[in-house]
């Protein structure tokens, strides 16, 4: 009995004195899903933990004190009392681009989101959504700062003025097909209310403004393009088909169309990353995709059918780095306009240019010139030839 309660102590001594020992022992960590730096795509992607998506957050902050126009006292900001003859922006910019590898190709999502704070009253600020699109093989659906018609839109900022190219945001349903190369073709169906100029019907509204007499959006834009991108630099030939659609107090339509041709030069034999580039378009009821800068797509004749209006436009650009730190960029432009008769046919002219000094990666400082000449064949009290002249200067920060 006594030897059996020797052998049951020490029992319970050493199941004691082990417990011990392993309440004393390190508890293994749970598991940790470290960032993983994904060189897949570029700088700057880093692997979504727990996933196999690649994502980039970037961003940048712009800041401009805007000279406004001083090309003539008659008809400027300058020469009136309650112009605003100098203006402020600040605007700030958040981009995501999430990127995943899948047995039918890239599946893509980019954000491109704009805070923008002007001169003024109000110190709310207005949100824009440059991009908002999901890719999928060679499927682009969603909203992109390019329509697929869009090529070349200028070497400088163009953040007064535009340039006087096609070059406008859209909502596109598009697929591109890659020959090999650096051949490629698109075909999209485009929201058609960016692309929309003026139906006009011979009125103005009590801002002076022409009376828009175009209906309800019906049919979409049809955008095609065939491009090449290779070291030599690009090319792209473009064409769309536009609905001009006139409203109850029209009832007719009338089919628009464009088409349009540029081509991008590098120029490595007189600095890195220089470029040429030149651009033509032509269009009958969609004047956008010649310039921005036009604004009549058709007319109201008498009878009330509508009379689609014709436009063309030539331009190019040059982009040059003077050294590593300093950078110029200039753009030039013409676009002609022919209505019905002489009563909106209009002439004009765009020229820009910019000098930037970039000290560090990321950061720029500079100054540019932009300036817009309309001159109409028949001016009237509402339809008034006018240039503009204006300036700016530019502190930038982009990550």
């Amino acid at each position: 009995m006594t030897k059996r309660l020797v052998f049951a102590a020490a029992a319970a001594g050493m199941f004691a004195v082990s417990g011990a020992q392993a309440a004393d022992l390190p508890v293994a960590p749970e598991p940790v899903d470290y960032v993983r730096v994904c060189d897949a795509y570029g700088s700057g992607f880093f692997y979504i933990p727990g996933t196999e998506t690649c994502l980039r957050i970037g961003g940048g902050m712009r800041v401009e004190f805007r000279f406004r126009d001083f090309a003539d006292d008659g008809n400027s900001n300058w020469g009136s009392r309650d112009g605003n003859a100098t203006t402020t922006r600040a605007r700030a910019y958040t981009r995501f681009d999430s990127r995943t590898a899948t047995e039918y190709g890239l599946l893509r999502t980019y954000v491109d989101l704009w805070f923008t704070g002007d001169s003024g009253g109000s110190t709310d600020a207005t949100v824009t959504l440059e991009n908002a699109f999901i890719q999928f093989g060679g499927f682009t659906f969603g909203r992109v700062a390019h329509g697929f018609f869009d090529f070349y839109t200028g070497d400088a900022w163009g953040s007064m003025l535009d340039q006087g190219f096609s070059d406008h945001e859209t909502t596109v349903f598009a697929y591109t097909y890659g020959f090999g190369n650096g051949l490629s073709a698109s075909l999209s169906v485009e929201d058609a209310t960016f692309s929309r100029g003026t139906l006009a019907n011979g009125t103005f509204n009590a801002s002076g403004d022409l009376n828009d007499v175009y209906g309800g959006h019906k049919m979409p834009d049809l955008v095609a393009n065939v491009r090449i991108d290779q070291g030599w630099g690009a090319a792209q030939v473009m064409g769309a088909v536009h609905q001009v659609y006139g409203d109850s107090t029209v009832q007719d339509s009338a089919v628009g169309w464009a088409l349009g041709a540029g081509v991008t030069f590098n120029l490595p034999m007189i600095a890195p990353k220089d470029s040429v580039s030149f651009q033509a378009a032509y269009a009958q009821g969609a004047s956008a995709y010649v310039s921005s800068n036009l604004d009549v797509d058709g007319v109201v004749k008498a009878s009330g059918s509508v009379d689609t209006a014709t436009a063309w436009g030539v331009g190019g650009g040059f982009k040059h780095h003077w050294t590593n730190q300093l950078s110029s960029g200039f753009s030039a432009s013409y676009a002609s306009l022919d209505g019905f008769g002489q009563t909106y046919d209009l002439d004009q002219w765009a020229v820009q240019g910019n000098l930037a000094w970039q000290p560090v990666s990321g950061f720029l400082l500079g100054v540019e010139l932009e300036y817009l000449s309309e001159s109409y064949d028949n001016p009237s009290a509402n339809l008034q030839s006018d240039d503009d002249l204006v300036g700016m200067f530019r502190v930038q920060r982009t990550f």
